[in-house]
């Protein structure tokens, strides 16, 4: 299993994220980790990944709004 002592790995243009998956009864179910209300159930574990990672995508691709003297900034880890 690999190593996953950072929370996010950063590999050549795209980030990697913690999921937490499992199988119970006949769905899977998983969640993200490192982005919190990212969650799914599917019939397959292939479907489970590929639905947890276009949450994934939706989440970050998500417009903010900033208001007033507020400032949206990008943080590098």
């Amino acid at each position: 299993m690999e190593n996953y002592s950072k929370t996010i790995a950063k590999r050549e243009n795209y980030m990697v994220y913690r999921a937490v998956i499992k199988k119970s009864g006949d769905w899977w179910m998983g969640w993200l980790i490192d982005l919190p209300g990212v969650n799914s159930q599917e019939k397959s574990r292939k479907a489970l990944l590929e639905s947890l990672k276009i949450g994934a995508e939706d989440m970050l691709n998500t417009p903010v709004e900033v208001k007033g003297e507020e400032e949206l900034v990008k943080i590098e880890v």
